[in-house]
């Protein structure tokens, strides 16, 4: 009797931190009115060669969320395992670049009918959000990713660093879908380009 109530107590908190969880993801939704005349235009994913996709990528910019804000340094590094699912990992370090490198592992599931352009990403049970593949080139050095609403994007790269001209290109093709592209901060890869015009800063709030 006490173990089965133990049991549901802790499937209540677990229920009760995922919906704190998903209430908070959707409360990114709650930034500035999206100029986009485009806004309303749905998002629609790409097929991926999900072999070729898999590895490292760095994180060129994002739109500043709560879970990636003050983050500098991040990447995520996939791999295809046998079940075809994706052991998606995440490192960052958190404000300066001597702090300690953070790790977060997530499972990501293509969904079937999508040709690998969408993903439904478990960051811990049960709670599963959407990953759309937007984009990428046809050399796999760029890619784009977003999530229903426009609320959330990311660009990634497989080096650090991407030229200037390029980082222009992938954001005139997010303002081409609908995204605010003034909302997108670049996130710092290197000690040098904490503090620059267009890069993210801790303590921002946005």
């Amino acid at each position: 009797m006490r173990r089965a109530v133990y049991a549901t107590a802790t499937v209540a908190v677990v229920a009760a931190a995922a919906s704190v969880l998903l209430s908070s993801i959707a409360g990114c939704s709650n930034g500035p009115p999206n100029p986009n005349p485009r806004a309303g235009e749905p998002l629609s994913t790409v097929p991926v060669d999900l072999p070729r996709y898999m590895g490292r990528w760095y994180i060129i910019a994002n739109i500043p969320y709560f879970a990636e804000r003050d983050m500098v340094a991040s990447r995520a590094e996939w791999t295809l395992r046998q079940d075809g699912k994706i052991d998606d990992s995440y490192y960052a370090r958190k404000k300066t670049f001597d702090a300690p490198e953070k790790h977060y592992q997530f499972l990501d599931t293509p969904v079937p009918g999508t040709d690998g352009g969408e993903w439904r990403v478990q960051l811990f049970w049960p709670v599963r959000v959407t990953q759309l593949t937007l984009y990428v080139d046809p050399d796999y050095r760029y890619t784009i990713l977003g999530y229903p609403g426009k609320n959330l994007g990311w660009i990634f790269a497989r080096e650090p660093d991407i030229g200037d001209d390029t980082y222009r290109a992938l954001l005139a093709r997010l303002d081409a879908m609908g995204y605010d592209t003034s909302r997108f901060r670049r996130v710092p890869q290197r000690p040098d380009q904490l503090g620059k015009e267009g890069f993210a800063s801790p303590g921002d709030a946005d």
